[in-house]
């Protein structure tokens, strides 16, 4: 018997049959639950802040508040330190991508993904990892490295790292997991998810998708083998 805790979801759409098809698919799986529905941004950092779910599955495009400023204004909720929200859009543009992450959103989906896509999506958000869309991800790599919003320089940033955790930081900006940084670096999948979490620490990144961030913003990618 399964006697691991669901994992709480929060529905956060302005469109009710989004929301219903959501709720449908989830209620469906014995591991996820979902604690509440949010028809615009407010009303998601509310329910965020009674609920506290495990992931919010977030729209961009809300009124009063949009998933963008209500993603921020979770991560930024002493308290809601755990929540991990899952931007769901149908709008793929760099700047929604970056802006969501800058937020403290853990992953990006396209609302065109299939259910076990989804399903999927919100167990790998759950369990603390980053999550992109692949064809987002392929399309992110290199675009930003002209336009980069960082505040420090990049040595000033990176300065912490070890070269072994500037290499690794440079792929997780790839959207590799683990086993794949461990096969190009010829590390086994341990020590490279050690890397990473050592670069996480230094790097005071809220999650692996913060570390994504901070590789684009300094330019990183752009030295990834």
């Amino acid at each position: 018997m399964n006697t691991t805790p669901p994992i709480k979801v929060l529905l956060a759409d302005d469109e009710r049959l989004v929301r219903s098809g959501f709720k449908v698919l989830l209620d469906l799986e014995e591991d996820i639950t979902v604690v509440g529905e949010a028809t615009n941004g407010a009303e998601a950092v509310e329910l965020a802040r009674s609920t506290r779910p495990d992931v919010v599955l977030m729209d961009i495009r809300m009124p009063t508040l949009d998933g963008i400023r209500a993603t921020g204004r979770i991560a930024e909720t002493v308290g809601l330190e755990q929540v991990r929200v899952l931007i769901l859009t149908t709008y793929d543009t760099d700047d929604n991508v970056f802006e969501a992450l800058q937020a403290g959103a853990s992953g990006f989906l396209l609302k065109d993904a299939g259910p076990a896509e989804l399903l999927h999506a919100i167990r790998v958000i759950a369990a603390g990892d980053a999550l992109l869309a692949p064809r987002i991800t392929r399309r992110l790599i290199g675009q930003f490295t002209a336009a980069r919003r960082a505040v420090r320089s990049a040595e000033d940033r990176l300065g912490v790292l070890t070269d072994r955790e500037r290499e690794v930081l440079a792929l997780v900006g790839q959207g590799m997991s683990n086993d794949e940084i461990g096969a190009a670096l010829f590390l086994s999948p341990a020590t490279a998810r050690t890397h990473v979490s050592r670069a996480m620490t230094k790097l005071a990144a809220r999650d692996r998708a913060q570390l994504v961030v901070i590789a684009y913003q300094t330019g990183l990618c752009d030295s990834a083998p």
